[in-house]
């Protein structure tokens, strides 16, 4: 049950951000500082990706792990009220996001995701590890979330 009456929760969600949230600057920050530079926001290339890497045609999307329904992550569960509503939100920004990624893999460009549950402080060296492999590299499509900082941190001290 939401501890937040109906209008309080509805202000709630209305004030979340959809640009320059922690995580995107968390991750704006760690890449300029490794001398990437990038443009944000395209609107001329489908879904607007949060950065867009030219020199290297790679598009990065910055998901929130609730909004974007990352599988297998806790911070991915569905609330208890009003379960169908969400549930079908989450779903659709799947389908969006799936068709969005496709679209620009098509039209040439790299992507990859980075999921919230990735953005740690503790991993932030494995983090842009992931990532500079993933520029520098022949990948057309990579996820990077938590799952894959302790997979990456494993092979690195195994």
């Amino acid at each position: 049950m939401d501890r937040l009456s109906k209008t309080a929760r509805s202000k709630n969600m209305a004030a979340i951000k959809s640009r320059d949230t922690k995580v995107e600057l968390f991750v704006r920050k760690l890449i300029f500082n490794a001398g990437f530079r990038y443009r944000l926001y395209d609107k001329t290339l489908p879904g607007h990706p949060d950065l867009v890497l030219k020199k290297y045609r790679t598009v990065i999307f910055i998901n929130g792990c609730f909004w974007h329904g990352h599988n297998g992550c806790k911070k991915a569960h569905l609330p208890e009220d009003n379960r169908d509503f969400w549930a079908k939100k989450i779903d659709s920004n799947r389908k969006r996001d799936k068709l969005v990624s496709s679209t620009l893999s098509e039209s040439g460009f790299r992507v990859l995701i980075i999921w919230q549950c990735g953005c740690l402080k503790s991993k932030q060296v494995d983090l842009l590890n992931l990532i500079k492999s993933f520029l520098k590299g022949e990948e057309t499509y990579r996820e990077i979330g938590r799952r894959e900082l302790e997979e990456y941190s494993q092979r690195k001290d195994g």
